[in-house]
């Protein structure tokens, strides 16, 4: 097992017998059967987890279902609720140096990045633990010797699958709403990166939060994601991950007609106008938090940027100067900018497409190629001469590599822009706020930012359009994504005679 520069406690969730969380208590696979926890920056092998498997996953839902029908929870004071939910994201804060070195050391991304992820899910959860108090119901207007009210009721097991490359954002996404409405949640985290949601999962119980109402199994998708998709106890599934994945999750799921959201992929336009603030521009873009976040491992990356022509070759030169100073690195070293993909995997992916950027006649300006180091390195790759035809432009790479495509006017922008099957994200840069509005109600994305980019927050609802999936996290729209309504009518005594 490598030596890793990671706290005591992080070694040792790394050394311990590999376990989930099924009910109250922490066990091995059914199968007995375990997965290799790899390090991306030295691809050595750091940990074990449990490979879960359909058993796993039955014993889980028994859990689930039985928390939810015993009423545990969701019979839980709304008030009581709340308290917990708020110990929860203290918890998480108090644990920010444990739970971002086990993100940093499981995905590759810099420490610095994954310090400011886990206080972002501690904000998630703490934004969400107002919401107990205040899920309510209405009465309506029906004829005077009736009377009829609605109320929002949880769903009852819910299954939420999370994506690698933000995985303690991506599981609290799931966790925190679905729990806030009276769910037992079933999580599943990528079998690549799994440390901090095993973590999750005991925070839930030190804080009190009654065993069954989070559950966290850990396995492959084909085995512990098809059969959450498939199990008939399961009652709703929450998915972040590929668009390949989520139309196979649809499909899989309709034999149960469970309820089912999708944040998916995105191949998400930044269209820069000539009239923009054209140091800005670059300088959000390209920020640490822009398209070199997370090694481009992310799914609203701005990866095509449609610049105008008469801007096109100073936008690429201010680039070009920005981009040739990221420093690539060890992801413990404060000064890296830049860390590894996730995976051999995705390595192989990304190369594919650099190739296949060069078969479709497109100009490497900077990088496209993997690093000349240990790890899964990427070095950060502008691509030009991009058309809107070619597949580098329209397919989701998710690594370091942006393309820049000229254009000339607002329509031409427009129809490269919405040109994919994408409609997750754009950004928008121009110094004219009105075509920023104009475009915005142009764009089939399911967010647009204006002058910014990549801005979050946790009242604001997230999710895409077309193939970038359907439903919404984050904000009120996910309390309706984790209840269902439920209609009552009582017929009234006569008032008079």
């Amino acid at each position: 097992m490598a030596v890793l520069s990671v706290p005591e406690q992080a070694g040792a969730v790394l050394t311990a017998n590999p376990r989930m969380l099924i009910g109250s208590d922490w066990v091995a696979a059914a199968s007995g059967d375990t997965l290799p926890v790899i390090d991306p920056a030295t691809e050595a092998t750091i940990a074990h987890v449990a490979a879960g498997d359909a058993q796993d996953v039955d014993r889980a839902v028994r859990h689930a279902r039985d928390a939810f029908e015993a009423g545990v929870w969701r019979r839980m004071p709304p008030a009581a609720q709340s308290r917990l939910l708020y110990r929860l994201a203290d918890a998480i804060e108090a644990e920010v140096e444990l739970l971002a070195h086990l993100e940093t050391v499981d995905s590759g991304k810099p420490l610095t990045l994954s310090r400011q992820e886990v206080l972002q899910a501690a904000e998630f959860v703490r934004y969400y633990a107002g919401w107990p108090t205040k899920i309510y119901g209405t009465v309506n207007p029906v004829p005077s010797d009736m009377l009829s009210y609605s109320r929002r009721e949880p769903i009852g097991v819910v299954a939420g699958i999370a994506p690698w490359n933000c995985p303690l954002i991506n599981a609290v996404y799931k966790v925190a709403p679905a729990i806030a409405c009276g769910n037992s949640v079933i999580l599943k985290p990528a079998e690549q990166t799994s440390l901090t949601s095993l973590r999750l999962g005991q925070l839930c119980l030190d804080v009190g939060i009654p065993p069954g109402v989070v559950q966290v199994v850990t396995g492959y998708g084909e085995t512990v994601g098809d059969a959450l998709v498939t199990h008939p106890g399961v009652d709703k599934v929450a998915f972040t991950g590929s668009t390949e994945t989520g139309r196979a999750i649809a499909r899989r799921g309709a034999d149960t007609l469970k309820k089912i959201s999708l944040e998916l992929g995105g191949k998400s336009p930044g269209i820069v106008f000539a009239d923009a603030d054209l140091e800005a521009a670059v300088s959000h873009l390209f920020s640490p938090f822009g398209v070199w976040y997370n090694s481009g491992q992310i799914c609203v990356q701005a990866s095509r940027l449609l610049v105008q022509r008469e801007v096109h070759d100073a936008f690429v030169e201010s680039v070009m100067a920005r981009s040739a100073t990221l420093r690539l690195g060890s992801p413990f070293e404060p000064t890296t900018e830049l860390g590894p993909l996730v995976s051999d995997d995705q390595l192989g992916r990304v190369l594919g497409y650099l190739d296949l950027a060069a078969d479709e006649g497109a100009e490497v300006l900077m990088g496209g190629k993997r690093a000349e180091r240990e790890g899964y390195f990427v070095e950060p790759t502008v691509l030009a001469c991009m058309r809107p035809e070619m597949r580098v432009a329209n397919e989701e790479i998710f690594g370091p590599v942006v393309g820049v495509i000229p254009f000339d006017t607002d329509d031409e922008a427009v129809a490269m822009a919405n040109g994919t099957e994408f409609g997750l994200a754009a950004s928008v840069w121009t110094s004219d706020i009105s075509r920023g509005h104009i475009m915005a109600d142009r764009l089939q994305s399911g967010v647009v930012w204006i002058n910014t980019f990549a801005d979050t927050d946790s009242s604001v609802a997230f999710g895409g359009t077309k193939q970038s999936g359907y439903g919404r996290e984050c904000g009120e729209e996910s309390i309706h994504t984790y209840t269902q309504t439920k209609s009552v009518y009582c017929r009234l005594q006569p008032l008079w005679s």
